[in-house]
């Protein structure tokens, strides 16, 4: 993982359900307006999810209002957006849907269920889940390498320490090499 990726996972702090495109969700977002601040909800439908990292993933809202088609791209872990609910899940067989821009009325219409609360819940906990197996993961890769704090300051003025190796060591590995030699041509037979 490089430096940038371990950035934007510490500015990821809250937990949200794992959006896709077709889903029908609620965006609670907060807006100021001069001194006072209120919640604002746009439903629509999820039409494109950007594969960014971290804090750089967002999503894209489409509503239409008096006719008109609007969109709205939202940033999942923005401290704007108080919570994303998931009302509904369609059947969809793109990750983009951008077709849905040309269509209106019955060509709309996706074959859509509702979504309960313990569905919701259930996505958290799966969610929590992946995000354990992959820490787990990130700590077993990082374990044997030392941090810089972790390794050993060395003045400027002592010249680094070499060891000499055992001259007896390469013998051992051409004997080792010599061993398996026949064995290799017996088998290719």
């Amino acid at each position: 993982m490089n430096i940038l990726q371990s950035i934007q996972k510490k500015a990821v702090t809250k937990r949200v359900p794992i959006i896709r495109a077709g889903y029908t969700v609620r965006v609670h977002q907060k807006i100021k307006e001069g001194e006072k601040e209120r919640i604002q909800i746009y439903e629509g439908l999820v039409i494109a999810v950007n594969s960014g990292y971290g804090a750089d993933k967002t999503f894209t809202v489409r509503k239409v209002v008096g006719g008109i088609g609007v969109e709205k791209i939202f940033p999942v872990y923005s401290s704007a957006i108080e919570k994303i609910e998931i009302k509904k899940k369609s059947k969809v067989r793109r990750a983009k849907l951008y077709y849905m821009r040309e269509r209106f009325g019955k060509s709309a219409r996706l074959k859509e269920e509702f979504v309960s609360a313990e569905e919701l819940e259930q996505m958290y906990e799966e969610l929590a889940q992946e995000e354990a197996e992959k820490e787990a993961e990130e700590s077993e890769d990082d374990e044997g390498v030392p941090t810089e704090a972790e390794q050993p300051a060395e003045s400027k003025d002592e010249a680094p320490k070499t060891e000499e190796a055992p001259a007896e060591e390469p013998e051992a590995e051409e004997k080792a090499k010599e061993e398996d030699k026949p064995e290799e041509e017996a088998e290719k037979e």
